[in-house]
């Protein structure tokens, strides 16, 4: 759980609208009043919503609340989408088979929802040359890359030549 839960005796302020173990309300009422209809019933009484006015509490088991909690957030952490940045280096010299073997990874990538990062590597007198040209070098790949995709960032200089980011185009799907 990610914040702090009041119960009972923690509850501190006077008035609470109060629903009972089912979910009924049992309207507004002084805290110390409704602390002693929960330890009647043998249950606690939970502030849910701190932030309403009045504030709400339930009368339950505080156990069973933890394990409810628990439960909607790890579904949630199900729902949550995971993407992954796959890397794929080429050079100003990769040749035409590479590349093809290269497009054909990224196209397995991004169909599979992940982001890719593509880099011209650069070394020595090529970091130099004119940004067109090598923005034609890394235009070469994504030629071939069979999936549809949309460039999310660059192509741009990077310390080691030049960078794109691709993402799954899902407009398109």
């Amino acid at each position: 759980m990610s914040r702090f839960t009041k119960i009972n005796n923690q509850i501190t302020s006077s008035e609470i609208r109060v629903l009972d173990s089912k979910g009924e309300s049992l309207g507004v009422m002084p805290t110390e009043e409704a602390i002693t209809k929960a330890e009647e019933q043998g249950l606690d009484l939970i502030e849910i919503s701190a932030n309403s006015n009045p504030p709400i509490a339930k009368i339950m088991d505080y156990g069973k609340f933890q394990y409810d909690e628990k439960k909607r957030v790890n579904a949630a952490k199900v729902k949550a989408v995971k993407t992954e940045t796959k890397v794929i280096q080429i050079k100003i010299g990769t040749g035409e088979h590479d590349l093809n073997l290269k497009a054909t990874k990224i196209s397995k990538w991004l169909s599979e929802g992940n982001r890719v990062k593509l880099d011209l590597f650069l070394i020595g007198r090529t970091k130099y040359m004119k940004f067109d040209f090598l923005k034609e070098r890394l235009e070469r790949v994504l030629h071939l890359v069979a999936v549809s995709y949309k460039i999310t960032d660059g192509p741009k200089k990077s310390p080691k030549g030049l960078t794109a980011l691709l993402e799954r185009d899902k407009s398109n799907s």
